[in-house]
């Protein structure tokens, strides 16, 4: 009998300690849910962003750089296949910070642009220079670079324009004649 009572008191000591840790668990648990539902009343109250939306700070235009061109369009007028044409657009920074051209962009391959790699302080000037190659080109032409800056608005577009007229007798020929 001795040997049979000694299990029970085993089992029974094992109930205690696993009905011990499970109440200790349960309020663990119980703990846990009502801080979830903690966290879930706060961010229902507050507006959902996006996860890949990225954050960005509002930018006073006065603190920025400011474009003053001369002129914006340039008309080099009627021209012949195959001539290049040259102009330079020149600015001032009008704006309170140190203008900075991060990238010049032609419309096409027939436009090349080049401009002032180092920053243009307030008051000074500075170029956006395109030329423009006439060749395999005819009719009316209008490409155009477009600029990213430090500016507000960021991108400032200029503008070339013209006729190229063809060569006659490079138009005259149809191709290969058959006989």
């Amino acid at each position: 009998m001795k040997y049979l009572c000694l299990p029970a008191m085993f089992i029974a000591g094992s109930l205690f300690i696993s009905s011990c840790e499970k109440s200790s668990n349960n309020d663990k648990i119980a703990e846990l849910e009502q801080k979830i539902a903690q966290l879930e009343e706060s961010q229902a109250s507050q507006p959902k962003q996006p996860s890949n939306v990225q954050s960005v700070a509002k930018i006073d235009p006065s603190t920025l750089g400011k474009f003053k061109f001369e002129e914006m369009q340039y008309d080099f007028g009627a021209i012949d296949q195959g001539k290049v044409v040259e102009h330079t657009f020149t600015f001032t920074n009008d704006g309170n910070s140190p203008l900075i051209i991060s990238n010049v962009q032609a419309s096409c391959g027939c436009t090349t642009p080049d401009w002032s790699k180092k920053p243009v302080k307030p008051g000074e000037d500075g170029h956006v220079k395109v030329r423009f190659n006439s060749a395999h080109k005819s009719g009316a032409q209008s490409p155009t670079v477009t600029i990213t800056a430090n500016t507000s608005p960021s991108i400032t577009k200029l503008k070339l324009k013209g006729t190229v007229n063809t060569n006659n007798t490079a138009s005259n020929i149809a191709g290969p004649v058959k006989k």
